[in-house]
Order: structure tokens, then sequence, then C-alpha cells
């Protein structure tokens, strides 16, 4: 596996009050398995499908009050010096949370926020290099930085890492497409009055790939999930929103299943 051009999204993890439920939401979910939690890094607990790592999940920090947690999947972009990457964050209006920190061997951190509050994380690798497999069942497969402040997440995104930018030539919708050498790798798109609930900060949403959508929605509600959007279908594939018992919101979609034309893109 090479490490992946600076940018690029490479990994994802969640923080979680209840550990075991969540390894039972997810596995049930998406199929995953889960491997030892490690000790020395918080139990850290990746998880894997079909043996491959795809994502990690973690429990509060000790003594961390649990009333000031909120699960949220956060995304990692690809960066071959974090501390350089934490510097940029900082000069384009950004926000540097936690980091560098480094993790071991595994290689080094940096958890940030955009000019609107879009928190995302960077990662510098060591021997761990990110995800395993993308794009299959259980596996991550693209991301969307959500916001209602779309003009600052255009600004700052391109500044710090070396990003294209395309617009979806569809007028009813404000999406645009973070490209690296003429590939899509991060969408952004503007959240409507209906997208987000006043309380609802602008995030990151992770999609994993499923099957069924239809099918994952029905397990997803029958497990302590929640439905936000959709089923819907799209030239991509068949999508919903949705979030887990802990509250953090992620996206499935079944990749196989698309429908109508795909929408021009338009270089800005």
């Amino acid at each position: 596996m090479t490490v992946q051009p600076e940018g690029t999204p490479c990994w994802a993890d969640a923080m979680f009050t209840d550990l075991e439920g969540a390894k039972v939401f997810y596995g049930e979910v998406l199929g995953w398995t889960f491997g030892e939690s490690s000790s020395e890094y918080g139990n850290y607990t990746q998880a894997y499908v079909d043996g491959k790592a795809v994502a990690a999940i973690v429990p509060p920090m000790p003594g961390q009050p649990i009333e000031s947690i909120k699960s949220a999947w956060c995304l990692y972009l690809a960066s071959p010096d974090a501390a350089a990457t934490a510097e940029k964050i900082r000069g384009n209006g950004g926000e540097v949370l936690m980091g560098p920190m480094q993790v071991g061997e595994f290689g080094s951190m940096v958890i940030a926020k955009d000019p609107g509050g879009v928190v995302f994380g960077v990662w510098q690798a060591g021997t761990h290099e990110g995800f395993e497999v993308q794009g299959v069942p259980g596996a991550y497969t693209w991301a969307e930085v959500v916001t209602r402040e779309p003009g600052r997440a255009d600004a700052f995104f391109p500044a710090v890492f070396p990003y294209t930018v395309k617009r979806m030539d569809v007028e009813e919708v404000d999406y645009k497409v973070f490209e690296i050498g003429g590939a899509p790798v991060l969408g952004r798109m503007k959240a409507g009055p209906d997208d987000l609930s006043p309380e609802a900060p602008n995030y990151v949403s992770v999609y994993f790939a499923v099957e069924d959508c239809d099918a994952t929605v029905a397990k997803i509600t029958l497990h302590g999930g929640q439905l936000y959007f959709g089923p819907m279908d799209s030239p991509f594939g068949r999508f919903a929103a949705v979030g887990d018992p802990g509250g953090a919101a992620f996206g499935v979609i079944a990749l196989g299943t698309t429908v109508g034309d795909m929408p021009g893109m338009v270089a800005e």
C-alpha cells in the first residue's frame, strides 16, 4: 500500500462512551470485526472488513467528563509533514485543537477546525498508512464537508492542501469537488436550512459503501440508529444520511445502484 498524496482522505475514527455498543452496532450494520484494543493508546480499536483495516473506534480519555463527549466521525487527510500542515491551518484562519502529536511508530496526528467550525484530522503516516481497502461494502468510499459557510471552506481547504476545485453544474445544488491530480477526493456541500438542525455543527460526512442501501437503513433503525435523509437515488449510488445510537452521523451508499446521468463539472 502506498502512502496517499497530500490532502487525500486516508483514515477515519470516532470516540464512543459505549465502545462495546458501538462494536455491536457497526458489526451488525457494516459487517465490521474488531481487533484487540491497544491499551497503550487509550484502547484504540481498529475495525476490519475481510481482515483489512477500514476505521477505528476509541473510548473517552480517562477523566474526560462523559457529558462533554459528542460522538462524531473524524476524517483524516494525508500530510507529508503534520507540523507544517498545522501551521498552514493556523495561517489560513483555522484552529488546531490537538497536536501535532506523535503516535508511537504509527505516525503523527493533528485535529483541527476550518474557519466555519468543521472538525477534521491530519495524518502523517508512519507504519500506519491508513485505509487498507476502500469502496467495498463496509469500507470508506467518500466524504464531503457539509457547511452553512461554504465560502469559508472553499477558501480554506485549497489553501491548506494542494486541491484544485470544480463546481457541480447543477443550478439547485451548491456542491464543489476538491481534486488532486485530476481525481476527486473530497466534496463540499452547502447545508440548507433543512439539512442541519440549528444546534448541529458544520461537519464532514463520511460515507461507507454498502451492498443495499435500503436494507442497511433498516438495520440501522433496528439497532437504535437514526435516519436523517433518504434513501435517495443518484448517479453516484443510492444513499442515505444516518446516525448511530451514540449520535455520530455518517452516510451509506450502494455504489452499484446508480440512477441518472453524471452531472457536469466546471473548473473554478
